[in-house]
C-alpha cells in the first residue's frame, strides 16, 4: 500500500516510529494468535498480562532501574498528575515546592495550592520562561514535602540537564516530553510521571516510575483512582487500564532497545537538535530563539521570526514541503519543531535545509 507520510513535528500527540506503526498494523486484526484485536482483548487475559510485564521490564532495562522502583500506568494525562501529586504527598503542616519553568509547571503549582501550602522556589515567568534554574538557585522551604520540576518544557523549549540537589526532600518530575530520550540519574527522583503522547506512545496513558517505599502508606481516604499505592499494588489493573496505549508504549520501548538504548538515542537526539539550533545561531535576527543556550531543549526547538506574517508563511510553506506541525503553541505563537525520539535525522535535515532556503528568500 502506498502511503504518503510527512515529517511530523507536532508536539503531542506526536510522531511514532514508522516501524512500530507497521507492527501495530500487521497485528491489529489478530493479536498474538488470539483471534482478537489488541483493542478487544481482556485486560486480565494472559495475552495482555504478557504485554504489561514485558513493557515494564523493557522500560526498567532502558533506565537501569533498581528493584527499589515500581512502574505502573494511569489514565487522565499528565494534567491529572498535577492533582495526584499533592493529594498523595502534601500533608498538613508541610509545604510543597515548585520550580516554575513553563505553562505546565505553573498549572501543576495551581493544583497544589488547592490541596495545601505550595510555594514557587524559582520562576522564569517574568523572562518569558526562557530558562530553567541552575541547581544552586533552588532553595527549599522548611518542612518541605517535595520539590516538583517539569523536566522539559514543551511550549517554551527549555530542558533540565542538571537537577537540583534536594537531600532528604523527595524530588518529583513531570517528564512527559523527554522520558526515554537520554540517560539521566533516576536515583535522584522519588516519583516521575510522563504522559505518553509526546515521546513514547499515543494519548491515553501516563507512565509512572516511583520508589516503592515512597508511595507506600498513602491515606486510605484518598480517592482510589488517585492513590498511587493502590495502582502500584494492583499492577495498573485496579480498573480497566488503557490497554491499546500501553501496548504501543511497549512497542516503542522495544524499538528503543533495538536502536541501542538511551545513550544511542541521546547521540541522535542531540545531533538532530544541533542542526536546527545552528540555524538560530547563524541568523539570530531572523530566527529568534526563545530559550537561553544553556537551557535549550533537545526535544522542542522554539523560535520566532521577524513578523507574524512571516511565521504564518513559514508554517504554510513547510506544510507544502512535507514538514507538518511547526506552528507554535497557541499561548505563545511563533514556531516550534518537536523532534522527539521518533523524528528521524532526515526530518531535521529537511527542516534545516528549508530554514536556510526560507531565510535566503525572505531576509
Amino acid at each position: 500500500m502506498n502511503v504518503s507520510r510527512i515529517f511530523n513535528f507536532n508536539a503531542g500527540p506526536a510522531a511514532l516510529p514508522l516501524e512500530v506503526l507497521e507492527e501495530v498494523q500487521a497485528e491489529l486484526l489478530d493479536f498474538n494468535n488470539t483471534g482478537m484485536s489488541i483493542l478487544e482483548i481482556s485486560h486480565r487475559s494472559p495475552a495482555f498480562e504478557k504485554v504489561l510485564e514485558e513493557t515494564k521490564q523493557d522500560i526498567k532495562d532502558l533506565l537501569n532501574l533498581s528493584d527499589d522502583y515500581g512502574i505502573f500506568f494511569m489514565g487522565g494525562g499528565g494534567s491529572l498528575q498535577f492533582s495526584c501529586v499533592p493529594c498523595n504527598f502534601l500533608k498538613e503542616g508541610m509545604t510543597a515546592a515548585y520550580s516554575d519553568t513553563g505553562s505546565f509547571s505553573d498549572k501543576a503549582f495551581e493544583e497544589a495550592e488547592k490541596v495545601g501550602k505550595a510555594v514557587k522556589v524559582f520562576s522564569s515567568k517574568d523572562r518569558g520562561y526562557d530558562r530553567v534554574p541552575r541547581p544552586e538557585e533552588v532553595k527549599l522551604p522548611e518542612n518541605c514535602a517535595y520539590l516538583h520540576i517539569t523536566g522539559n518544557n514543551t511550549i517554551e523549549g527549555t530542558e533540565y540537564f542538571a537537577y537540583p540537589e534536594t537531600g532528604d526532600v523527595p524530588l518529583i518530575a513531570d517528564m512527559s516530553s523527554e522520558i526515554l530520550s537520554r540517560p539521566f540519574p533516576v536515583e535522584k527522583f522519588s516519583l516521575i510521571y510522563s504522559g505518553a503522547q509526546k515521546n513514547i506512545g499515543p494519548a491515553g496513558v501516563v507512565l509512572i516510575i516511583a520508589k516503592k517505599d515512597y508511595v507506600a502508606g498513602r491515606d486510605k481516604k484518598l480517592p482510589v483512582m488517585m492513590n498511587y499505592e493502590t495502582i502500584l499494588n494492583k499492577d495498573s489493573l485496579y480498573n480497566t487500564p488503557p490497554v491499546f496505549a500501553i501496548y504501543i508504549v511497549g512497542k516503542v520501548a522495544k524499538w528503543l532497545k533495538k536502536q541501542g538504548g538511551l545513550a544511542a538515542m541521546e547521540t541522535v537526539n542531540r545531533k538532530k537538535a544541533a542542526l536546527l539550533y545552528a540555524l538560530l545561531d547563524k541568523y539570530p535576527e531572523f530566527y529568534k530563539g526563545r530559550a537561553e543556550k544553556a537551557s535549550r531543549s533537545i526535544m522542542n526547538v522554539t523560535f520566532n521570526l521577524p513578523s507574524k506574517e512571516l511565521e504564518a508563511k513559514f508554517v504554510e510553506e513547510g506544510k507544502q514541503r512535507g514538514l507538518g506541525g511547526l506552528k507554535g503553541h497557541r499561548s505563545v505563537g511563533g514556531i516550534r519543531a518537536s523532534i522527539y525520539n521518533a523524528m528521524p535525522l532526515a526530518g531535521c535535515e529537511a527542516l534545516a535545509q528549508f530554514m536556510e532556503e526560507f531565510y535566503q528568500k525572505n531576509k
